[in-house]
């Protein structure tokens, strides 16, 4: 197949953050991706924790100036971008001084989940979507990773569906036991319904659990990849809803898997 364009969206990669299955995933499958011949871009939040100076952040001074509207807020966008050590590949990192200078990730030093996750969520995901487009860059696969990047299927669905940089991409999400626990606060659903997104199509977010964040990813998916273990429920939901959904557990030993499922998806639409 010609080399074709995939975006990573994930809310962890290795070695910007500690190794774990979605971290170590996301950088297996987009090097991979990369090594094969197709175009790759890759964009995580740039968590306070991040070492700059380490891993050589640095931002990019032609997407500054850009802002994500929160609720009623205009946020301040920074695009940075680093080099994976090793691989001809580059990170962009999504950050804005308010939601993601603190260092920590999800959670204080104390594990209390910090109370503006929601909209760090919002933000991340939109966020993501901006710079793509100002970009100029036309993904032809998008794969969504984690829960904090969960709102990416959504708003492609429902705002980009005539935009050309992604109206031919197909949207793939995996679903991880990452999770966190309790609920999100509720200007998650606030910040939706301030975009215009009918109100039935949030019903049950007013105060969503991870499981509400990857069933809602997952319904605007075209394939669903189970990363870990203890997501069952978004196999049920999959199956009770038709849509796709592959075994992914053993992808970070063997990411050429993952290349078949976005091979798959593009033959699909050459055929249609």
């Amino acid at each position: 197949m010609e080399s074709k364009r995939v975006l990573f969206v994930s809310q962890e990669i290795h070695p910007y953050l500690p190794e774990n299955t979605i971290s170590s995933t996301t950088l297996a499958l987009a090097k991979k991706t990369n090594d094969s011949g197709h175009q790759v871009r890759v964009f995580m939040p740039r968590f306070g924790v991040i070492n700059e100076r380490r891993h050589q952040l640095h931002e990019v001074i032609r997407l500054s100036g850009m802002n994500v509207v929160i609720n009623d807020m205009d946020m301040p966008l920074i695009i940075k971008v680093a080099s994976v050590p090793g691989a001809r590949m580059q990170v962009y990192f999504i950050d804005n001084e308010e939601y993601f200078k603190r260092k920590f990730t999800y959670a204080d030093a104390d594990g209390k989940q910090f109370e503006d996750n929601d909209e760090r969520t919002l933000f991340f995901s939109k966020g993501a979507i901006d710079t793509v487009e100002k970009l100029g860059w036309k993904p032809d696969v998008i794969h969504v990773h984690g829960w904090m990047s969960a709102l990416v299927p959504m708003y492609l669905r429902l705002f980009q569906a005539d935009n050309p940089i992604f109206k031919d991409a197909k949207i793939v999400f995996s679903a991880y036991d990452n999770g966190f626990d309790g609920t999100l606060g509720p200007k998650l659903k606030a910040g939706m319904e301030f975009d215009e997104i009918d109100p039935a199509l949030c019903e049950g977010l007013d105060a969503p659990t991870c499981e509400d964040l990857q069933l809602l990813a997952a319904k605007y998916a075209d394939v669903v990849i189970l990363g870990e273990e203890n997501t069952g429920h978004v196999e049920e939901f999959c199956k009770a809803n038709n849509i796709p959904c592959i075994d992914g557990k053993n992808f970070p030993e063997d990411p050429a898997e993952a290349i078949k499922v976005y091979e798959s998806l593009l033959v699909e639409e050459d055929v249609e």
